[in-house]
């Protein structure tokens, strides 16, 4: 009962927590409100800067106090970000809300992926992880093309600030269900004695120099994830570029998202059917030819490389999350996960230097290039490191 009632809470929980209107009108409410695009560059390195900060310590605090507790912080950040939005006229009320929202995103990136396995772990389902993964996946993905698509005419009809009031209900609602979420049994075992925090980092490090094999797998999850990032923040800008209008910026939006579903809900078929490495070699031969194409064209062919990347980057998350989680065990389960989100935001953060010099210098099409060369030498490292290294099938 126990595992019926936390998956289909985290089902809902997902789904409001991206029934968020606000988004899409984002960048138009902060200028607004009068914030201006330096602005906007300093509130995100706030908000990277306080990922990479906040990440480890989170995930250990959820493994020693109980993941319930940062999913319930996580969604209360939510609230609080869009209450604060809905006054915010200054810049340092926008840069609490990154902050914030910097917090929740650390605390649920490790407890969130520890709770649902030990979840299925209590019931010996835990082969199933991927499977349910890629469907809390595709919830939030199926949240975010509704609240596009809606948001805009939500907007266009009762102005900005009325989206922000319907994200704050949402956020509301998903406050209200991560309350009725309840701890695995392994989490209501107690240490005989309390762990250091130097130690949980000690013991980190210690199983990835120990496991080359997961902490290469990670490696390419966090590499692609941040690629991903790129096409996520600016193909908006690669659409100007082309001149297409901005009112059809909505339909492209639902598109990206919606070809990520079929990645999210099979990618543990594909997994089962193909094994690990295949599947990376793939994902990542895709990303290199695909943000190659983004550099090369200046037409509207490059959509179809924009939509490439969308319909693989669906399969990174269960695939790589889930070789992490059928190999560790449940004490460490939440530091683990935050291992992988940290370093994926320490690539995107390193790989923003070059994608922002060569972006200054050959425009959108530049930075693309960039990140095209970093995915095909991490190909080539990865082809050639991860022989007899990693396990084909996603259990081991």
């Amino acid at each position: 009962m126990l595992r019926i009632g936390n998956v289909h809470l985290l089902y809902a929980i997902r789904f409001f927590q991206h029934l968020i209107p606000a988004y899409v009108i984002e960048r138009l409410f902060w200028e607004q409100r009068g914030m201006t695009i330096q602005m906007v560059v300093y509130a995100e390195m706030i908000f990277a800067a306080t990922i990479v900060l906040s990440e480890l310590p989170t995930g250990i605090i959820a493994d020693k106090w109980g993941r319930k507790r940062l999913i319930v912080v996580t969604a209360l950040m939510g609230c609080l970000e869009f209450l604060i939005l809905v006054f915010a006229t200054e810049f340092w009320h926008f840069a609490l809300v990154v902050f914030l929202a910097a917090i929740g995103n650390a605390a649920t990136s490790g407890a969130e992926t520890a709770l649902l396995y030990d979840t299925l772990l209590a019931e010996r389902r835990e082969r199933e992880f991927e499977k349910i993964l890629g469907r809390l996946n595709a919830l939030d993905i199926a949240a975010t093309i509704l609240a596009a698509l809606s948001g805009s005419l939500l907007a266009d009809r009762f102005g900005f600030e009325f989206n922000y009031w319907l994200s704050l209900g949402a956020m509301a609602v998903s406050l209200f269900l991560t309350a009725a979420l309840a701890e695995p049994v392994q989490e209501s075992r107690k240490p005989e004695r309390p762990i250091p925090i130097g130690e949980y980092v000690t013991t980190s490090l210690r199983f990835f120099r120990s496991n080359p094999g997961v902490a290469l797998v990670l490696l390419s999850g966090m590499t692609m994830g941040a690629a991903v990032n790129y096409v996520d923040e600016f193909w908006q800008t690669h659409l100007d570029r082309l001149g297409i209008p901005v009112v059809l910026f909505g339909v492209f939006s639902a598109g990206i998202f919606l070809l990520r579903l079929p990645g999210s809900l099979f990618a543990y078929k594909l997994l089962e059917r193909f094994g690990t490495r295949p599947m990376l070699l793939t994902i990542l031969g895709a990303m290199t030819v695909s943000f190659a194409w983004l550099a090369w064209s200046r037409d509207y062919d490059g959509l179809a490389a924009l939509f490439l990347v969308s319909l693989f980057a669906g399969m990174i998350e269960p695939i790589a999350s889930g070789y992490l989680q059928h190999r560790i065990g449940s004490d460490m389960r939440a530091t683990m996960g935050s291992f992988q989100s940290l370093g994926e935001n320490a690539v995107l953060m390193l790989s923003g230097l070059g994608f922002g010099y060569y972006s200054s210098q050959y425009d959108i099409f530049g930075g693309f290039g960039f990140i095209a060369a970093m995915c095909g030498a991490f190909l080539l490292f990865f082809a050639f490191s991860s022989r007899n290294l990693i396990e084909r099938g996603a259990s081991g």
